[in-house]
């Protein structure tokens, strides 16, 4: 592939409290705000072609939201990863920077402080990053060398 790519870094939608952290469920909420998430990246034409989710259930089950959001027929590469749960940044980026060449556009649903960070990163200054929220940051490099500083962004939700 050549010219720009999209990575899209959200933040997985409401979750319920008082269950062990990595079974933690979307709540009604949260539900509800995945859909709307996958709606309005639908509506950008911010589809994705490659996904990188935590392996704990309330980004499954955020991205499950999203995508079931978007039209029929969305179908990206997925890799439920164990590493992004608890992911640093550094660990987060290294993720990014494995993806398939040939993907236009990543989508990471991960965990705070992570995502909020490495969001900032890419855009310049720390973001407030509560449950749902995406930063979309177009890049102009391959994913390999994808890094703050190579690339703009902005928040969408």
């Amino acid at each position: 592939m050549s010219g720009a790519r999209r990575l899209l870094l959200m933040r997985h939608a409401q979750a319920e409290n008082g269950f062990e952290d990595f079974e933690r469920g979307l709540t009604d909420r949260g539900r509800s705000q995945a859909e709307a998430v996958g709606r309005l990246l639908a509506e950008r034409g911010y589809v994705p072609d490659h996904v990188i989710c935590s392996a704990a259930r309330r980004t499954r089950q955020t991205l499950d939201g999203v995508l079931g959001a978007m039209e029929a027929g969305v179908r990206p590469e997925v890799d439920y990863s164990e590493a992004a749960y608890s992911a640093g940044v550094d660990t987060l980026l290294e993720l990014v920077n494995q993806v398939d060449p040939d993907a236009g556009t990543v989508l990471v649903v991960a965990h705070n402080p992570t995502v909020a960070q490495l969001a900032g990163a890419f855009l310049g200054n720390p973001v407030a990053y509560p449950p749902a929220t995406v930063a979309a940051v177009e890049l102009e490099v391959e994913w390999l060398y994808a890094a703050p500083g190579t690339g703009s962004g902005t928040l969408l939700s």
